[in-house]
């Protein structure tokens, strides 16, 4: 006998309603598990491979000076005077809230004029000819916080700080060439130069003299 024909039984649940509650429960355990599953636990797995596998890069690429933090390989910092390598321009004044280029072409009179006029800088500052001075020493970069040189954009340094500092000009091309990081797995990439690690390296060396 039907217990729902007694007078005053609850009705029995439709089959559609009953199918609705499955389709929420089922959809509110995949939120679930999907918010768990990958906006907590893969996340923290990343964060703990990076840390076990790669500290340095996983904390910015931080470089120390003394016990004190100075910088990171990452971003580009300028330097003042002729006692270091100069960094690549930048559009932004390396400030790392307001990274940008130019935007402008490279048929834009301003453009064309502003390049001129870096370059003939730079040659005077190295006492080279303005067609020696390598792109990089005078172009800014898209990011506007390029950490690189390449090694002839720190070669044509080497005469100047040199200079500066009193030091043999072989041992700042062996200082450079121990700072020149090779292309990466051997195929990506130019070499190139880390002006901040290349500084640090010039400070520590002229202070071990």
């Amino acid at each position: 006998m039907d217990i729902s024909t007694f007078p005053g039984a609850a009705p029995a649940p439709a089959p559609a309603a009953l199918a609705a509650r499955g389709l929420l429960r089922g959809a509110l355990g995949l939120t679930g598990l999907t918010l768990a599953g990958f906006g907590f636990l893969y996340a923290l797995a990343g964060v703990g491979l990076g840390q076990a596998l790669f500290p340095a890069a996983a904390n910015g690429s931080l470089l120390e000076q003394g016990g004190r933090v100075v910088g990171s390989a990452l971003v580009a910092q300028p330097f003042t005077g002729a006692r270091y390598f100069q960094p690549r321009p930048s559009a932004a004044g390396y400030d790392t809230m307001a990274l940008a280029g130019s935007n402008q072409a490279r048929s834009h009179p301003e453009l064309r004029a502003r390049l001129d006029a870096a370059r003939a800088a730079v040659a005077q500052r190295e006492g080279i000819a303005p067609a020696a001075v390598p792109a990089e020493l005078f172009t800014q970069s898209g990011s506007g916080s390029d950490p690189h040189i390449s090694p002839e954009g720190a070669a044509v340094q080497i005469a100047r700080v040199a200079q500066a500092r009193g030091m043999p000009r072989a041992a700042l091309e062996q200082l450079v060439a121990q700072h020149t990081e090779t292309r990466q797995l051997g195929v990506l990439g130019q070499p190139r130069v880390n002006v901040l690690a290349l500084n640090l390296a010039l400070d520590a060396k002229e202070a071990a003299r």
